[in-house]
């Protein structure tokens, strides 16, 4: 009698259980993930990540802005576990709100050079750049010398008076490249030359990185500042035209005598309130691995920022971009000159 009573209270119970037990293994097995990151060739990245751990993911995709809103409006209640954004700028600001966590992990320690990540503390890093982009200059070779366009410092001499474009100097690509220079120049030589590049644009900052490049081609402008990616795409690119463009234009990785190229960074974050922390850390390592750095090469023409892996992209190659200096100024560092650098483009008049 006592048996039949108890019987199915044990059942229940290990039904329970076992219930329990799965849901927690349904809960290791996902991660969710806020990207910034626009690419199709990404998702053979996640889809082999799926495939070799079991682990799901969720994503929510918008820009870097819509990102950092959705984590503070969530707050503690957000389901995000990793935060992808595009640059080292917008990584740091997301950073000093307060919406990452510091993470400890031996193979990240091991594979990305100090340069590209946050700066360390005892509780580890919080941010972490997994591919890496150049600021290089474009120019005419018609209307100018390579010689004259070797450094970023040479934007601001007065033989390029009405030659120079840019996109927005506020835009988070143009605020880290001032922010090195200002942090290798110092502040008033920095601002300085931020007034130079003013005084020597062609028109006033519009458009992004593709159309300062398209500016050169046409003859609108005889330098511009872009991201490498860019130029790589215009020349892999089926269109004729775009092709056409990337044959007027010379492509230069500057200041390769003194400081080297700057860098710039797409990264990811363990997110501060993340419920799959251990999911999060595999899959930042699994950005860090050489499948996952092949793609970001091959698949948006970005460069590795594993130490020792090299470019395999014929048309990073084809400028330069298999063999150059990049800068080592460390970009936590860089970060923290944002809102200084961006008071000096205020008072320079660099819209």
């Amino acid at each position: 009698m006592r048996n039949t009573v108890k019987l199915p209270v044990v059942m229940a119970t290990a039904a329970c259980a076992l219930a329990i037990q799965s849901q927690a293994l349904a809960q290791d097995k996902v991660l969710n993930l806020y990207s910034a990151r626009h690419y199709q060739t990404d998702e053979v990245m996640y889809d082999t990540f799926t495939k070799t751990t079991g682990i799901k993911i969720n994503r929510v995709d918008a820009d870097d802005a819509g990102i950092v809103a959705r984590l503070r409006a969530e707050g503690a209640a957000s389901p995000a576990d990793v935060i992808m954004l595009v640059d080292a700028a917008r990584m740091a600001s997301a950073d000093s709100q307060g919406l990452f966590q510091p993470i400890k992990s031996a193979k990240l320690d091991a594979a990305i050079p100090a340069n590209l990540r946050a700066d360390a503390s005892k509780d580890g890093v919080t941010w972490t750049g997994f591919s890496t982009r150049a600021r290089v200059i474009v120019y005419d070779p018609l209307r100018v010398k390579a010689a004259d366009v070797a450094t970023y410092e040479q934007l601001a001499d007065p033989k390029l008076k009405g030659l120079v474009c840019t996109r927005s100097g506020s835009h988070p690509y143009n605020l880290s490249l001032f922010a090195t220079v200002v942090e290798r120049l110092g502040d008033a030589k920095g601002e300085e030359w931020l007034k130079g590049v003013v005084a020597n644009m062609a028109r006033a900052p519009k458009g992004g990185d593709t159309d300062q490049i398209k500016g050169v081609a046409s003859g609108e402008c005889g330098v511009a500042i872009t991201n490498s990616y860019y130029a790589a795409r215009l020349i892999k690119s089926s269109k004729p035209e775009d092709r056409a463009v990337m044959e007027k234009v010379r492509v230069v990785f500057p200041n390769q005598g003194t400081s080297g190229t700057h860098v710039n960074i797409a990264g990811a974050a363990v997110a501060k309130h993340a419920k799959n922390k251990d999911n999060a850390i595999a899959f930042m390592e699994f950005l860090s691995s050489p499948f996952a750095q092949d793609y970001f090469a091959n698949g948006n023409n970005e460069f590795p920022a594993v130490k020792g892996l090299k470019v395999d992209n014929a048309a990073l190659k084809a400028m330069g971009g298999d063999n150059f200096k990049a800068e080592q100024i460390p970009l936590g560092v860089v970060a923290k000159n944002m809102t200084k650098v961006q008071q000096m483009l205020d008072r320079t008049g660099y819209k």
